[in-house]
């Protein structure tokens, strides 16, 4: 397998930048989308006078809407429409001290007016020679998170005294979500294609492998995370193997999924379509990640738990965050899964 096509685009770049490409759909559970919608509806009220004016009080607008909106939401699964097996392996997550730090973060940096302005014009620069990713790496901007410390160790089932051996966190991005799994590990690997990304992450004290050769290290993983990035490789049944390959005895892969299911290769393909595709099915998100589960299953994987998360990154000019919808699975080899009672 081309395991620098598998690794190619990090978690900084999946959520931000994909959101405003378009090739992700904008969370369609937010009652109004895009700050243009905004725009059309509340130009009817009140019309600030020049560009920036209007920026910036329909900014205002939008993040008034996120402090408003039910982030109850976001961790919400319908179970009932699943098999009574995948329910049973269903944990409920919810908004925790971490994921509101974040959320407060993102919107301190968002009303950093000027520093948001010379992003959007680097940006528009930059993106004529160098990838989404490398751009965010080199603004430091678009930081992501999928779950906080305390949300990993209940998706791993471990107590808080646990430690492990090795982690190895695929594309890695800014090591943003790294550094909430790193404390629980002696040994801390990561991979990223991306030249600025991987001086970040050589900075923060992580040891890189290479994107092409790291199944080849010799190094065995108490746990692989693969956070989206299934959706983001040409060849995501082969990473799969690769990935069961490379676990220790009893060790465990955490795959963050972004749904609905979407798959779009940015590096290496002209058409973005990957070589290999999931089969994954259904027109909704229960019946979408039971599909996934479907797929983990025929690779020789068991899911041990299954929950719902925000896919969330830092925000703009427009408003102060973004989220995404994300099924974070936690798999084990099969015939070596534990008691997840």
């Amino acid at each position: 397998m081309d395991s620098s096509s598998a690794c190619s685009v990090s978690e900084s770049d999946t959520c931000f930048s994909q959101c405003n490409a378009g090739t992700y759909s904008f969370n369609s559970s937010y009652d109004i989308h895009t700050t243009a919608e905004a725009s059309e509806i509340l130009s009817r009220v009140y019309r600030p006078h020049g560009t920036l004016a209007r920026t910036l009080y329909y900014k205002y607008l939008a993040d008034e809407r996120l402090q408003r909106y039910d982030r109850k939401k976001w961790y919400q699964c319908d179970t009932d429409s699943v098999p009574d097996c995948i329910r049973a392996r269903f944990l409920h997550l919810g908004v925790d001290k971490e994921t509101e730090l974040f959320l407060d973060q993102s919107s301190h940096k968002s009303g950093w007016i000027f520093t948001q302005l010379w992003h959007s014009v680097a940006k528009a620069f930059l993106g004529w020679f160098m990838t989404q990713t490398s751009i965010n790496g080199l603004l430091g901007r678009g930081s992501m998170f999928v779950f906080s410390l305390d949300q990993f160790r209940r998706l791993l089932g471990v107590a808080e005294d646990w430690c492990g051996g090795a982690l190895l966190d695929l594309g890695a991005g800014d090591g943003k979500t790294t550094e909430v799994m790193a404390s629980l590990f002696s040994n801390v690997y990561v991979t990223e294609i991306s030249g600025p990304m991987r001086w970040i992450l050589a900075k923060r004290g992580f040891q890189l492998l290479d994107v092409e050769t790291w199944t080849g290290a010799g190094i065995k993983f108490d746990v692989i995370t693969c956070l989206n990035l299934l959706d983001r490789c040409d060849r995501p049944l082969s990473l799969l193997h690769e990935l069961k390959a490379s676990l220790s005895p009893g060790g465990r892969v955490v795959v963050a999924l972004v749904l609905p299911f979407s798959p779009y290769v940015e590096i290496g393909r002209l058409d973005h379509r990957p070589t290999e595709w999931l089969p994954i099915q259904g027109s909704n998100f229960e019946e979408q990640a039971s599909s996934a589960i479907s797929v983990f299953e025929a690779s020789g994987f068991f899911v041990e738990r299954w929950s719902r998360v925000p896919y969330l990154c830092e925000g703009d000019l427009n408003q102060a965050f973004y989220w995404l919808d994300d099924a974070v699975f936690v798999l084990s080899a099969s015939g070596g899964q534990r008691d997840v009672s």
